[in-house]
């Protein structure tokens, strides 16, 4: 692409041939990065020309002294994009950046749209389709004249927005930012209704539908919680609960967690509920728990015990230690009672991250099963051929 003269500030995009497609959502952690994966790889099944950019991004990693959004990089080590990465992540938005740019609003929102449309430029380029990420609701990012709304309008995107299960709630959040995205005269094609549950979907796409078609948004489709997309892994535990490793992390830090179990019972009653990918929260002198525990690992001859949490900074007797260390049983230690553990565990928000190569394919299936695509094609007045491959080829 040629380089443009750099005392020249972009205001839009060069760019205007790539379809873009912008997912939004009502709220955080409503699915929009799932989402991305899953029509990115859609996408990539009849052409790969296909980028990915997530203007403006709050939650980054430092790759090579640049922050990138964690998406971007997700995104990139799941599908090789083949576009710079801090193309695909042009904006963070770190700790001081509002006030920074309330300082100057006007001389910095100049700097910041160039850099985010010489960004779309280049992942833009050469792709016949780029996902473009959000970063919330449509109103997100507005303190500094840059909502989704306004994003999605200067880099003249369609939006899709993704919305959490239900009827009521979702449906009314949806209004609202298909309001917002309106007012800046963006083109809403579609709703995503994620995280149903599933003795609920037919009912909830049933209703869904006649709310949507009368606000004039197309149902995409409603997708159905996914237990296996929920579960995390130790070591995202262990840094939920600000934990220390004692044992085993080489072998259990990827562990999945399916139950957590309190050590609040007798022993026994516990062992009796123990079942692979188990997840023991106890104080360290409960030291018939941990030796039933060990037992139930050495009886059963297979791994059940996915992790012991020692709770309140209580370590074992060294004796039991010793025993612990002989075993692969992974034993972390912090300063929380049982119960303020087991709450943080059972409010995590699980992020999908690159190592999760199990969860891609459930991913895939559950946007190629449940989503429109052939509707998703359409907006962008593709021929019926090429409309039919999106869903056909999944």
């Amino acid at each position: 692409m040629p380089q443009s003269d750099d005392t020249e500030l972009l205001t839009a995009p060069r760019n205007t041939t790539t379809k873009r497609i912008f997912i939004a959502a009502t709220r955080m952690n409503d699915g929009k990065t799932t989402t991305s994966l899953a029509l990115f790889a859609a996408l990539r099944s009849f052409t790969p020309k296909v980028g990915f950019i997530k203007p403006i991004g709050q939650r980054f990693v430092d790759v090579e002294g640049h922050q990138i959004d964690e998406d971007s990089i997700l995104l990139d080590k799941i599908f090789d994009v083949k576009v710079p990465i801090g193309a695909m992540s042009p904006i963070a938005i770190h700790s001081s950046f509002t006030r920074e740019f309330l300082d100057e609003p006007n001389k910095n929102h100049a700097i910041v749209v160039d850099k985010m449309c010489r960004a779309f430029d280049r992942a833009a380029f050469e792709k016949d389709y780029i996902i473009i990420e959000g970063s919330g609701h449509a109103g997100v990012g507005s303190v500094f004249n840059l909502s989704n709304a306004d994003v999605a309008k200067r880099l003249k995107a369609k939006v899709i927005i993704v919305a959490r299960g239900g009827i009521g709630r979702p449906i009314d959040e949806i209004a609202l930012n298909k309001a917002l995205f309106a007012q800046a005269g963006v083109e809403v094609i579609g709703a995503i209704i994620n995280k149903v549950e599933a003795d609920k979907l037919a009912m909830i796409e049933k209703y869904s539908q006649i709310a949507l078609e009368r606000m004039g948004i197309p149902l995409l489709g409603c997708i159905p919680v996914e237990k296996k997309l929920t579960v995390p892994k130790l070591n995202q535990v262990v840094d939920e609960v600000n934990g220390r490793w004692l044992n085993g992390r080489e072998h259990g830090a990827t562990e999945r967690v399916d139950q957590v179990l309190i050590g609040a019972m007798a022993a026994k009653g516990l062992v009796d509920l123990l079942e692979r990918g188990s997840l023991i929260i106890t104080p360290g002198d409960r030291e018939d728990i941990l030796l039933g525990a060990i037992a139930a690992e050495s009886i059963a001859g297979e791994k059940v015990v996915s992790g012991i949490i020692l709770t309140r900074n209580v370590l074992p007797h060294p004796k039991l230690m010793e025993m612990i260390s002989k075993t692969n049983i992974p034993v972390i230690i912090c300063q929380d009672d049982s119960y303020a553990v087991a709450s943080k565990i059972n409010q995590m928000t699980v992020k999908t991250q690159p190592s999760d190569t199990d969860k891609i394919p459930v991913i895939k299936n559950l946007i190629s099963k449940n989503i429109d695509l052939d509707l998703i094609a359409s907006a962008f007045q593709t021929e019926s051929s090429i409309a039919g491959s999106l869903s056909a080829d999944q």
